[in-house]
């Protein structure tokens, strides 16, 4: 048997890449419909909560609609800035043909998810409003300006795989809540971002065993404020959302979102898998607290 080497791995994910699978070839777009909830009701932000709960299905079937729209706009924003890191890093890793071909597979492999997202959007009718990051957004600095070859970097790009993925798979668990379409586009995420996870852990690896005490120190309450953010990004919609869904006015909803008791236990249940990696690697981080 070969031992296992780090290129051993890069070389067997980027054999699993091939061939490539579009997205917006595979999925079945006829099968979009609104008639359906997009979420399973569990997951969505409101559930639990008695006015939202008194509300006609249509209504919660269709705030169902724009919370995967608001999860997939984030995912867009993410995708982005990946795929802008890659590009800008494509002469500096010529020379390491391992890693540039598995990289160009993850290019390849994100604008496929980007398509898919935009194809969703488009086909779907519905008008969500612009998109507003939070103010000095972590990940997005991180994203952008950290090395990177860094630990902050692959910190935050394992981030930024790690908890839509957890959602894509809840959503898999429960497949037959929800339209078929959305399922296909969680199960083709949930196999791309397997492989994408594993470069990722395995390139954090290399870099956690080169990063001493006080710089770890300094990027345990970075990470978990990136944590605090994307949950707000990913599972607390903005008011603006609420009010597209025609829940108004949107400010009182966003609240009682953020008090409901039951989406602060389905967040948990969704972060505490990562929560977990990252404590395996050193990073002894809270549990979950619903985003006040």
């Amino acid at each position: 048997m070969q031992p296992y080497s780090p290129s051993n791995l890069v070389e067997q994910l980027s054999r699993n890449s091939t061939p490539y699978h579009d997205p917006l070839a595979k999925i079945h777009w006829d099968l979009l419909t609104t008639d359906q909830f997009w979420l399973p009701p569990e997951a969505i932000s409101l559930h639990g909560v008695p006015a939202f709960m008194a509300l006609p299905e249509e209504l919660r079937r269709r705030l169902s609609q724009y919370e995967f729209l608001n999860f997939v706009d984030a995912g867009l924003w993410l995708e982005g800035i990946f795929m802008e890191r890659i590009v800008h890093t494509m002469r500096s890793r010529r020379n390491d043909r391992a890693n540039l071909r598995y990289r160009l597979h993850e290019l390849r492999e994100e604008a496929g998810h980007s398509l898919m997202f935009v194809e969703l959007m488009e086909r779907s009718g519905l008008a969500t409003p612009p998109r507003r990051l939070p103010r000095f957004l972590l990940a997005d600095i991180f994203g952008r300006h950290a090395p990177m070859e860094s630990a902050g970097f692959w910190l935050a790009i394992l981030l930024g795989e790690e908890m839509p993925d957890r959602l894509n798979r809840y959503l898999r668990r429960h497949d037959a809540d929800i339209c078929p379409t959305i399922v296909e586009m969680s199960t083709a995420h949930i196999i791309d971002e397997a492989r994408h996870i594993a470069y990722a852990l395995e390139v954090l690896r290399g870099r956690l065993l080169d990063l001493s005490t006080p710089a770890r120190l300094f990027l345990k309450p970075l990470v978990q404020k990136m944590i605090s953010q994307f949950v707000e990004l990913f599972y607390y919609p903005r008011p603006e959302l609420y009010e597209s869904a025609g829940l108004k006015p949107g400010g009182s909803w966003a609240r009682a979102a953020r008090s409901n008791p039951g989406r602060a236990a389905f967040v948990g249940q969704c972060l505490e898998p990562t929560l977990q990696l990252l404590r395996d690697r050193g990073f002894d981080l809270r549990r979950h607290r619903a985003v006040t």
